[in-house]
Order: structure tokens, then C-alpha cells, then sequence
């Protein structure tokens, strides 16, 4: 058997921990044996336990939290751009 990479491994085990997918069915359609993916579940959650700052592969739903947070961020700062035209225009106006 080929042996995977650490950020393969990760991203299986981050499958079953975060998505919750089912260890037997991510065997069957990897094609892993399930003893692997056991234990790159166990390693991922000892890993989580210290986490390091990097994260090169996140799942669909990371990715989702990601996106939503950063459009949040973003209506957020075109609403506070508005707000600092408008004042802006308002304070330059020439008295008449």
C-alpha cells in the first residue's frame, strides 16, 4: 500500500471528527483499511488537543464557516465605508 501523505491523513480524519462522516464508508470509498483511518483519527485528535498555527486543508464546512465570516466582515466595512463618505460629504460642504 502507498503510503499518504500527512495532509491526506489529516484531511480524512478532520472527515470523520468534524463532518462526521462514518470511518466504514470513508474506507470503502478510499479504499483504506479501516485500522488506518482509526488511527489517523487519533492522531488527529491528539494533534487538536495542541494545536499548531498552521492549517493547509480544511473541510467543505471549515471552508463555509471561513467564506460566511468573511462576507460578514465584509458587509461590515462597506457599511462603515458609507458611513465615512456620507459624513465626509456632509463636513466638506461650503457653507451657504
Amino acid at each position: 500500500m502507498k503510503r499518504k501523505s500527512l495532509e491526506y491523513r489529516e484531511y480524512v480524519a478532520k472527515l470523520v471528527v468534524n463532518e462526521g462522516k462514518k470511518m466504514s464508508d470513508l474506507s470503502r470509498e478510499l479504499d483504506i483499511p479501516h485500522q488506518s483511518i482509526s488511527r489517523w483519527v487519533n492522531e488527529y485528535k491528539q494533534k487538536i488537543k495542541f494545536p499548531t498555527p498552521q492549517e493547509d486543508y480544511i473541510t467543505p464546512t471549515e471552508q463555509k464557516k471561513r467564506d460566511d465570516a468573511y462576507q460578514k466582515r465584509i458587509r461590515a466595512l462597506e457599511e462603515e465605508n458609507e458611513i465615512l463618505k456620507k459624513a465626509m460629504h456632509f463636513f466638506t460642504k461650503k457653507p451657504e
